[in-house]
């Protein structure tokens, strides 16, 4: 008699395969990629990829409408001992009993060092060289495949001065990653700025007008945009910053699917008799808010800072700006708020540490977290496979090797290589190889 052979793809339908896979968490995904040809096929393909990530997103909606926790801390740190220089970022959930428990932990490769963070979703990371650099120089990032894809950005022919603000998210209605970037002059002169925005499924940057008459025509007129203090905050399917003018200041919004340009009003007279130390954008409650820290005056606070809170009860209508709360605080430096929780607790680093005070009750509750460098918050937190068809892989020696593995990435001219490029494939977690595809860094076109 004679025996027959039979292989998975006979015993089950290739669609109810990718079905199941679709379903498992990106670790098991990496490793069953080594499985067979097949496997690692399915998992590699974009449609794949995106069938992943959308059912990650409904997954993740899910447990958000369950209310069994009160979000997720991201944040970096660095290690103490003098002999290590590993960074890493670290993913926590914030349990309704105030406790916190660790999701996720991945080391930071070397060449991020001199980069900072600049927005974050669907598992994916953009990080950006600093203002000064003009955010030239960006990084996607999957920590959890253990790839980046690095972008060139475009060299606009401007003079001194130049600030540039960077935006990221994820448009659910195309499907589609975007970066948005806006270079303008500080010094108040008659310079436009420039913009232009990338996008992940084509793999370019392209030029996008910051046309005045795409802004509502409030009085006053808002003239040319001096600057803008990014990163951009994304909410309501828009990105958001502060951006100014001569004399006036409002909200910019840029709708991340039809790209296009919009001004939201700041409430009247809010900065009156307030010296202001910084202001910053985040959202309280679901709804859009402006944070403005400002030195406290009198004996009784003893040389503190206050926290004045402005709500938008109605996106987008001007009139709905309402002061909610008046904080005092230990003194706050710029770049130490963090935002909010999903209750509306502000994260704000000071003298004491990480710590998250209720407006309301004013109680201050410090969390452990020690040697935080860089502190976002999530309403949800989850991992996805993109980058996996066209990024590139990131291997050992990078990550235990910082000052040679960052010179060694620096000296690269493609956002594409293999792994034997960065010299091996050692190293647990992650990809287990490069998926990618294309011919070079994702430069701008002018």
């Amino acid at each position: 008699m004679s025996q027959t052979t039979t292989t998975m793809s006979e015993l089950v339908p290739d669609d109810v395969v990718e079905d199941i896979l679709a379903r498992l968490p990106v670790k098991s995904l990496t490793r069953f990629r080594c499985v067979s040809k097949s496997c690692n096929s399915i998992i590699t393909d974009p449609i794949f990829i995106t069938k992943h990530l959308k059912l990650n997103l409904d997954q993740s909606e899910s447990s958000m409408s369950t209310n069994t926790h009160n979000g997720y801390l991201l944040y970096t740190t660095e290690d103490k001992d003098s002999s290590s220089s590993s960074k890493e970022l670290c993913t926590i959930v914030c349990n309704n009993d105030r406790t916190l428990t660790q999701v996720s932990r991945f080391e930071i490769p070397s060449f991020f060092d001199k980069y900072m963070i600049v927005g974050f979703c669907n598992g994916l990371f953009c990080l950006a060289s600093r203002e000064k650099e003009l955010c030239h120089i960006i990084y996607l990032w999957n920590p959890s495949i253990r790839m980046f894809k690095k972008l060139v950005a475009t060299r606009f022919n401007r003079k001194h001065n130049e600030r540039a603000a960077i935006g990221f998210a994820y448009d659910s209605l195309n499907n589609d990653f975007k970066i948005l970037r806006i270079v303008c002059n500080a010094m108040f002169n008659e310079s436009e700025a420039e913009a232009e925005i990338y996008t992940l499924s084509s793999d370019s940057w392209r030029k996008v007008v910051v046309s005045m008459e795409s802004l509502r025509g409030y009085e006053p007129n808002i003239g040319t945009i001096c600057d803008v203090w990014g990163p951009f905050k994304f909410y309501n399917g828009a990105l958001h910053a502060l951006a100014f003018t001569v004399g006036y200041s409002f909200i910019l919004s840029f709708d991340i699917s039809d790209e296009s340009f919009h001004e939201i009003m700041m409430p009247r007279n809010h900065l009156d008799e307030v010296s202001i130390n910084f202001t910053e954008l985040a959202v309280y409650k679901g709804l859009p808010a402006d944070f403005v820290f400002a030195p406290g005056h009198g004996n009784e606070l003893g040389g503190r800072i206050l926290c004045y809170i402005w709500v938008m009860e109605e996106y987008g209508v001007a009139k709905s700006w309402t002061r909610k709360f008046v904080i005092p605080m230990e003194w706050v430096w710029i770049g130490h708020f963090f935002g909010c929780t999903n209750n509306g607790e502000l994260l704000i680093k000071n003298a004491t540490g990480l710590v998250s005070i209720d407006p309301e009750s004013q109680n201050k509750n410090i969390l452990a977290i020690e040697d935080a460098n860089w502190v976002a918050f999530s309403a949800n937190s989850m991992e996805s496979l993109v980058l996996l068809d066209g990024g590139s892989f990131i291997t050992q020696n990078v990550y235990t090797n910082r000052e040679g593995g960052r010179e060694e990435e620096e000296k690269k001219n493609s956002n594409v290589c293999s792994m034997d490029d960065l010299g091996g494939a050692s190293g647990s977690g992650g990809g287990l190889g490069s998926g990618s595809s294309g011919d070079g860094d994702s430069r701008a076109t002018s």
